[in-house]
């Protein structure tokens, strides 16, 4: 299948989760991640402020906030790369491009995931094989992941079902090493 059609194969299957089917999986996903003592060591953070019917990452980036770590947070910008700034609290949080919520820190730049202990993505499916992830088509988390060191645990969240077989790949595409789904956690590497 090509990645438009299987992305709206799955955004069609995320649509029928009902609100407490999600909010079942973000407590999954959550508590799973949260005992991993890679996750629970990571001093910076770098994840995403879920919309829709993403994964929710709300009460994730509260608990690793909450539990010490600095989680930044992307920041859109024009090009659809990826800026970083630091999450500091629920109320640190302004509407952005795209109606995407936003740090209000200073921006730290492209390169601030480099120095991330911890990647947390979207991905609306990651091949169970090469660990090919499959975002929304923008490219954004492809550039990103690129700058990621070889050694950081790179995680995508996922819904069940989500953790697929021959997800197409083309050059530019980033793997991770993780994913996450209500089902548990999956090494990709």
């Amino acid at each position: 299948m090509d990645k438009l059609n299987l992305r709206r194969e799955l955004l069609s299957a995320r649509a029928s989760l009902t609100p407490e089917q999600r909010r079942a999986n973000a407590v999954d996903v959550r508590e799973t991640l949260l005992d991993q003592p890679w996750v629970q060591m990571a001093g910076l953070v770098a994840c995403y402020w879920s919309i829709g019917t993403e994964p929710d990452t709300h009460g994730l980036v509260f608990a690793l906030w909450k539990h010490g770590a600095t989680v930044i947070l992307p920041v859109l910008r024009e090009d659809h790369d990826l800026d970083w700034a630091v999450y500091d609290g629920p109320d640190t949080l302004a509407a952005g491009r795209l109606g995407l919520m936003e740090p209000v820190d200073t921006r730290r730049g492209v390169e601030a995931i480099r120095t991330a202990a911890l990647v947390i993505v979207p991905a609306l499916a990651v091949d169970r094989l090469s660990g090919v992830r499959l975002g929304r088509g923008g490219g954004s988390y492809d550039r990103a992941l690129a700058r990621v060191g070889p050694n950081v645990p790179t995680v995508a969240l996922l819904h069940d079902g989500e953790l697929i077989d021959d997800v197409p790949a083309e050059p530019h595409d980033q793997r991770v090493r993780w994913a996450i789904s209500p089902e548990g956690l999956t090494s990709l590497m």
